[in-house]
């Protein structure tokens, strides 16, 4: 039986659908006034990974992952470049797909923006101010008043009293309580803005996800995701948005990815150690770059080094190795009761143990190194699959190249082969040497056999 760590209850539990069969899962996307960075694409290939384990063993799963077109951040980026905010958030939005199609991330079922949904949230708000959940302030602001909840803080497993004590709170005198959160903001000069009941304003953050979820799967549902910094105050708030308005329990699992870590010190821009997944995939081959997220737990802290990356691209190697000059059986399908299916399943049954299901993976590519077995081969692509890995020809990983390979493109390689081979054909040995040398510095080796000389990338 599949089990999930459960961020609300700090626990692992069996996890039982609210309906049987189906998975209905909302996962928190991103703001986008910028590239895409490492930890997006951890967020996005984690819940990837859990939704294909999801529908490999037989749950038809609903899927939303929604997008932040507005907000503060979105707003001063769109005035610095003197665009409109909407040019500069579709232009991200393509690159957050460009970025997630390059590691191998299948599209959600559902991608709602923040801004389809205002006349949502506006009704949402006025539920809240009926039900004594949220009050208007002087100043066309609409706050919730987390003292009407009493079960706030059950995710971060605090109470306000904590909260109160270890947040540094701002002072606002149009709050009642310092913990009080906007549900909508009050237009400033020259912001977008839209009508609402108490004024020309913008939705607050926290609105648009129990808005967008509840829409698209209903007040009560399954699956609840994003990252760990996502735990509070924002997936709190939901909590509190949504059950306060819809008086029912809003998510029954919560499950939050682990932070991105840059040699051991935490990813920030303060810091100078932040990238964006455009700039890893210059270095790094989009497929090693997902197998590097993968072969850490989702909970777990990832820790980016090139020294990390390349020992993924070493291991991935060995995988892609064992698959070469082996015809792979077609159409493979899983026996789950099977020894190494079997294995794998426990794996990703255990809160997606990724790093044990890729263990089952190794254990089966020692085995194929050894038997040459089409069955065992097609069985490992099959089981990768399920991870979004291992879909490629072993020659076309083996040659691919993040970005140009500073310049050592699969052309030009191929050029400095032939040049090698003429050189060695009339006996200028110390050129073919060379050559041998030149590639083996840009990481090429090349492999002499007696079907010709073939090439990979170390």
């Amino acid at each position: 039986m599949l089990t999930l760590h459960n961020t609300l209850t700090r626990k692992k539990e069996a996890f039982v659908p609210i309906t049987p069969g189906q998975v209905r899962m909302y996962v928190c996307g991103m703001t986008v006034y910028d590239y895409c960075h490492l930890g997006h694409a951890r967020v996005l290939v984690v819940f990837d990974m859990i939704t294909r384990w999801l529908r490999a063993t037989g749950y038809d799963v609903d899927y939303v992952r929604n997008v932040t077109d507005i907000d503060d951040k979105i707003i001063k980026r769109a005035f610095e470049n003197g665009e409109a905010f909407t040019a500069l958030t579709q232009r991200f939005i393509d690159a957050m797909h460009e970025d997630g199609a390059a590691l191998g991330v299948l599209p959600p079922d559902h991608e709602p923006r923040a801004t389809e949904y205002v006349g949502k949230m506006l009704t949402m708000i006025q539920t809240l101010i009926d039900r004594d959940h949220a009050y208007a302030a002087p100043n066309g602001d609409v706050y919730y008043a987390v003292n009407s909840f009493p079960s706030y803080g059950q995710l971060s497993g605090k109470t306000l009293d904590d909260l109160r004590a270890g947040e540094r709170v701002e002072i606002d005198p149009i709050k009642r309580d310092p913990m009080d959160f906007v549900l909508w903001k009050a237009a400033k000069p020259n912001e977008p803005s839209w009508p609402s009941p108490w004024g020309e304003g913008r939705p607050g953050w926290h609105i648009e996800c129990s808005v967008m979820g509840s829409d698209l799967l209903g007040a009560h549902f399954d699956i609840h995701g994003g990252g760990q910094d996502l735990q509070f105050p924002h997936h709190e708030n939901e909590i509190a948005q949504s059950e306060g308005a819809y008086a029912c329990k809003f998510v029954n699992y919560w499950l939050h990815n682990g932070f991105v870590r840059v040699d051991d010190e935490k990813m920030s821009k303060s810091l100078g150690n932040f990238f964006t997944i455009r700039e890893v995939l210059k270095k790094y081959d989009a497929e090693v770059v997902r197998f590097f997220i993968l072969r850490a737990h989702y909970r777990s802290p990832l820790n980016y080094s090139d020294q990390h990356l390349d020992d993924a691209r070493a291991a991935l190697s060995r995988l892609y190795t064992a698959l070469r000059g082996v015809a792979a059986a077609a159409a493979v399908e899983i026996d789950w009761n099977a020894p190494h299916p079997a294995r794998f399943k426990e794996a990703m049954d255990d809160d997606f143990n990724t790093p044990e299901a890729l263990a089952v993976l190794f254990d089966l590519a020692a085995e194929i190194n050894k038997s040459r077995d089409p069955a065992q081969a097609g069985l490992l692509k099959v089981l990768g699959g399920v991870l979004g890995l291992l879909q490629r020809e072993p020659e076309a990983f083996m040659q691919a190249g993040p970005g140009d390979a500073g310049g050592y493109t699969p052309e030009h390689i191929h050029t400095l082969i032939d040049e090698r081979l003429a050189a060695r054909k009339g006996k200028d040995f110390k050129r073919s040497d060379a050559i041998r040398d030149e590639l083996k510095a840009a990481g090429i080796a090349l492999e002499d056999g007696a079907q010709g000389t073939t090439w990979r990338r170390e």
